[in-house]
């Protein structure tokens, strides 16, 4: 795709300062910029390559446009102006209408005339496939799935029955939806499986990664709200609620029955275990546990060392009453300071 400057600053939103009619054919770091590219400013360890960078124009803040030396995209946010530059230079590719011919579609599942089903595509009784929804070579739908328009499965996906999924979703190679979590009752040492009845529902402009897996409900469902964005291999278990515009990180984990409100962020490799629920805004740094409910928007960190689980629960029982001992200390030390003077005015 070629857009010149003028549109692509329509298109982010953004103050262009020079050449209106640049033609801008592709995207590159500052660094290794070429002719044509556009690059973007939004990290200051990257600022000392700006002066020497051979891009055709560069998306920055207001405070860095005066050492740009090439046309530039004034933004508040050049990320998020960066973005949309992206989704414009680099749109999804168009869909084909049809099913390929070593493709099979269920008779009884309802597919729109402006869907596509590529190569070795296997679509269940009862599915529906909304209008100019992708469905990739390999992809797996059993029965009774349900495809938003012009969602996009990329390829090898599988959804397993009763899986819905909204509007303009994007589910990335590998992903597994609506399997079967981790439902068993222990029986003297030995596992019995319980069967898992709900379904799991995602919302419109969910974007899920690569090998991901989001498991059905054990009875009610597992529901993604709008918005959502999963990054790959993470696992959500099953009855989990996750709120509108929540992001996770890789290989983040999310157990069975929790709630996760809107607008958080799960950093890669977080542990959210299991029937708890965390509030919106609340924000998870790498590779924390989450143990508790948390009712109070903000940012959430913690990794300790491993411990057998006892002396764990002991000293975490301590660690929460820190704060605590430390102004107890602190009156104490007042105390005797008071004391110690009393004894100098005396002595």
């Amino acid at each position: 795709m070629s857009l010149t400057l003028q549109e692509l600053s329509r298109i982010a939103g953004t103050e262009l300062r020079g050449d209106l009619d640049r033609v801008i054919t592709h995207a590159a770091g500052l660094k290794d910029a070429d002719e044509g590219s556009i690059s973007f400013l939004a990290n200051r360890r990257y600022a000392p390559f700006l002066a020497d960078t051979r891009a055709s124009a560069v998306i920055l803040s207001a405070g860095d446009a005066e050492a740009c030396p090439v046309d530039c995209l004034i933004a508040e946010d050049p990320y998020l102006a960066h973005a949309r530059v992206m989704t414009a230079l680099y749109p999804d590719e168009s869909v084909s209408p049809g099913v390929h011919a070593s493709a099979h579609v269920d008779p009884t599942a309802r597919v729109a005339a402006t869907a596509e089903i590529a190569a070795n595509a296997f679509v269940g009784a009862g599915a529906t496939i909304a209008e100019d929804v992708f469905i990739g070579p390999g992809c797996v739908l059993l029965d009774n799935v349900f495809i938003g328009a012009r969602s996009r499965l990329v390829a090898s996906v599988t959804l397993c029955s009763g899986t819905r999924l909204g509007q303009r979703c994007v589910i990335h190679p590998g992903v597994v939806i609506g399997g079967d979590g981790f439902g068993m009752a222990n029986d003297d040492g030995a596992w019995v499986k319980v069967p898992q009845v709900g379904r799991a529902l995602l919302g419109n402009d969910v974007e899920v990664g690569s090998c991901t897996s989001i498991d059905c409900g054990a009875i009610a469902d597992t529901v993604i709200a709008d918005g959502v964005k999963i990054d790959s291999q993470v696992h959500v278990a099953h009855n989990v609620q996750i709120g509108k515009h929540t992001a996770i990180a890789g290989c983040a984990a999310v157990a069975g029955s929790s709630r996760i409100g809107a607008y958080c962020t799960i950093a890669g490799a977080a542990g959210i275990t299991g029937h708890v629920e965390l509030t919106d805004h609340v924000h998870v740094s790498g590779m924390t546990a989450i143990t508790r409910s948390i009712k109070k928007p903000g940012i959430y960190t913690g990794t300790v060392p491993p411990m057998d689980h006892a002396s764990w629960l002991k000293n975490f029982a301590r660690l929460r009453h820190l704060d605590d001992m430390v102004r107890r200390v602190r009156a104490l030390e007042k105390e005797l300071a008071a004391l110690r003077g009393r004894d100098e005015a005396h002595g």
